[in-house]
């Protein structure tokens, strides 16, 4: 993949020159960790380091700093950008743990975020970045994460991370649980960015629940449910499929 700078300054350039250096390292680790295990076939061209600010407006209106289409993946690398995004989500919302995670965010969790993205390319996942369907988003949402975590945190960092998105959930959800999680990516980006996240949240642990209790981690098992579910036509929602409907009421 092509290594692709869009700052306005060399200035900044210079200033994430090093992290993303450090990333890409992480990032050809990771590439393997996929292309062995979970079918990424085809790369995408490259990725884009450029700042919040410019992902988010210049871009594209995608309120979130990091983004995949077929071709590229858009991404800030700023450690100080991420911790800032995830702390004005908390609405003033209080819990200790969730705040100092967020104020003391290291640089592994965002390169999570990276592979994420990368993730998104496997061709477990059948629905294609042009595709209209909006009917499982949470499953390769919340299958993006997990993968990127398991491989690329720590177990202490992987705990962390959710404990800290099950506190969220449980904080949120009367604001932000009211409707399925089937629903999420439909029209989820005009909502506020926090009830976004919520989502997010939530299809991470929805996963967690059906690899680790559900399928005792056998990953390989949810993607073959997962895939006789789109291969019988997505004839009933896919939470209801799983059984995973009722985990967050």
């Amino acid at each position: 993949m092509r290594q692709i700078f869009a700052f306005e300054t060399n200035a900044e350039y210079e200033k994430h020159k090093e992290i993303i250096e450090k990333y890409n390292e992480s990032i050809e680790q990771y590439k393997h960790v996929l292309q062995d295990n979970y079918a990424l076939n085809d790369l995408p061209k490259g990725i884009v380091w450029t700042s919040a600010e410019l992902a988010t407006t210049f871009f594209s209106n995608v309120p979130i700093p990091a983004f995949t289409n077929r071709d590229l993946i858009y991404m800030s690398p700023d450690v100080k950008e991420w911790r800032d995004f995830f702390l004005q989500l908390l609405e003033g919302f209080h819990n200790d743990a969730v705040k100092e995670f967020y104020e003391n965010m290291c640089a592994e969790h965002v390169m999570t975020i990276v592979g994420h993205e990368l993730t998104h390319h496997s061709d477990l996942f059948p629905d294609e970045f042009d595709d209209e369907q909006t009917d499982s988003i949470w499953f390769e949402e919340g299958m993006c994460d997990y993968i990127a975590r398991k491989h690329i945190l720590s177990e202490k960092e992987f705990e962390k991370i959710v404990n800290v998105e099950s506190i969220l959930v449980e904080g949120f959800k009367d604001k932000y649980g009211h409707h399925s999680l089937d629903d999420f990516g439909s029209g989820s980006y005009e909502n506020n960015l926090t009830s976004i996240m919520f989502d997010y949240w939530r299809s991470f642990l929805s996963v967690k629940y059906l690899v680790e209790e559900q399928a005792k981690n056998n990953i390989a098992e949810v993607f073959q449910q997962y895939h006789q579910w789109h291969n019988d036509g997505r004839k009933i929602p896919l939470t209801k499929y799983f059984g995973v409907g009722d985990l967050f009421k």
